[in-house]
């Protein structure tokens, strides 16, 4: 069985650019159709912060990854995004980007399907200059410590959004369910959880490493939520369609859930 020692060892094999073009390009990035998957998870995002319940000072994306997608709806909601990764050479990659610099990921497609979900008339180039006003700090986690930020937050954060990262980092449900508490550290009582991930997925690819996944079901995430003390508001799934089935993984679906943190009797 992996440790959690042996799963952030592969993850020194993370190759940043092929996991984008697997997961972040056509035929997955098809935005022709909210059947496929990358605009149900915008939606899923869009209608969530489209609510109005989630809203405060802080954000914090869990284990963001090389990826921007999945703050796209945050920043009129909160004046400070914190965006954090296990990864240096992801951390870089998301810093190149709110640099602009030449080369960094073409977002753009994202960025203007999110401003078709909500709705509001906003132009995209306004949505990505809010955007990278409002990321505040870009830092290191671990979230298998018991503070997965270190020293680095002083103030529990109003809201969490993390995708595909617990059950990507974890070697087994108990670690998974172990991350979640730790994680969950970081959220205020009563703040609010968005999380996407994947449904009984065992391992994908990103260039050279092939990383283990936690293949977790709808009720393991459920019950993992609940065991941390969350009251779970909405929950999704997504049945991934043999076409978007293209050998980088073995995912059966996608999860997306909405989880408030409970108040203290």
């Amino acid at each position: 069985m992996s440790s959690i020692a042996a799963v952030g060892e592969n993850y020194q094999k993370f190759n940043p650019r092929a996991y984008l073009q697997n997961n972040y390009m056509p035929p997955r990035a098809d935005f022709s159709s909210d059947d496929f998957v990358v605009p149900w998870k915008l939606r899923c995002l869009a209608e969530a912060f489209g609510t109005g319940e989630i809203h405060g000072h802080t954000v914090i994306d869990i284990g963001s990854g090389p990826t921007i997608y999945q703050i796209l709806s945050s920043p009129d909601h909160f004046e400070e995004i914190i965006m954090t990764d296990f990864l240096e050479v992801n951390r870089e990659v998301l810093r190149r980007w709110l640099q602009a610099e030449p080369g960094s990921f073409d977002w753009s497609p994202y960025i203007k399907h999110a401003c078709i979900l909500e709705g509001k008339g906003e132009h995209w180039k306004d949505k990505e200059r809010k955007l990278r006003d409002k990321v505040k700090h870009v830092l290191p986690i671990d979230i298998h410590q018991l503070k997965p930020l270190g020293s680095a937050l002083t103030e529990p954060a109003d809201a969490l959004v993390s995708t595909f990262c617990l059950e990507a980092a974890s070697p087994n449900y108990e670690s998974f369910q172990k991350a979640l508490e730790n994680v969950t550290t970081l959220l205020k009582p009563g703040g609010h959880f968005l999380m996407i991930g994947a449904l009984e997925e065992s391992f994908y690819l990103a260039g050279e490493a092939k990383l283990l996944v936690v293949p977790v079901t709808e009720e393991d995430v459920k019950e993992a939520f609940t065991r941390c003390g969350y009251k779970i508001c909405d929950f999704r799934t997504y049945v991934m369609p043999s076409s978007l089935k293209i050998g980088v993984d073995d995912v059966r679906g996608i999860f997306f859930v909405h989880a408030q943190k409970k108040t203290q009797a």
